[in-house]
């Protein structure tokens, strides 16, 4: 193989992994690669990310590497955050939404186990939105976050309480429940999440 398509798929690999990252360990395994060569191929594309024409960068934190935005674009990425109408949520994100709304408080694993997908950039996304929010911790190992909708959420949807929900049918199986997520967003007229002004 190529050491442009090495570099291709570690590339895919890190933006597939999300905030997680990959632990170095964990990508030589994958790549079937030494530590020295996996090391000179990170540090060939850090070089190349250094131009100022490339928007990313790989960190590595504790052994574990990151694709990150650069941190000198960071205004632009908060206004971004700022402007929550300015941008769609994805179809993972309005998935990610209806369970939590449903099944708050709720983790973000637990999320990913009703979905069958990893849910961290959906759930961050909402965050950021400032549609859920940290409820506190479970009393599980690891303490996981909890998250639930916020009064954000209740404006957006013109919801006084939790409680005005529009029922689920009851399901089979709780994984069916990402499946049914448009049945919450069916029930109101207009999405305000999804408006194009």
């Amino acid at each position: 193989m190529e050491l442009e398509e090495y570099r291709a798929i570690i590339e895919g690999v890190l933006f597939a992994s999300g905030e997680e990252g990959v632990p170095k360990k964990k990508l030589m395994d994958l790549l079937g690669m030494d530590k020295s060569s996996v090391n000179d191929l990170i540090e060939s594309m850090q070089e190349a990310y250094m131009h100022p024409s490339r928007g990313l960068m790989i960190m590595e934190s504790q052994g574990t590497l990151h694709l990150t935005t650069k941190p000198e674009h960071a205004s632009y990425y908060k206004r971004l955050l700022d402007s929550p109408s300015a941008t769609r949520l994805s179809q993972a994100s309005l998935e990610a939404l209806a369970i939590i709304a449903y099944q708050q408080p709720i983790t973000r694993i637990e999320v990913d186990d009703l979905r069958g997908v990893k849910s961290d950039r959906s759930i961050q996304t909402l965050v950021n939105r400032g549609l859920i929010e940290e409820k506190g911790r479970k009393d599980a190992i690891g303490r996981p976050i909890l998250y639930g909708t916020t009064k954000d959420f209740l404006i957006y949807f013109g919801l006084t309480s939790i409680d005005e929900l529009p029922p689920l049918e009851d399901l089979q199986h709780p994984e069916d429940m990402a499946g049914d997520a448009d049945l919450f967003f069916e029930k109101f007229e207009k999405d305000p999440l999804n408006d194009e002004d």
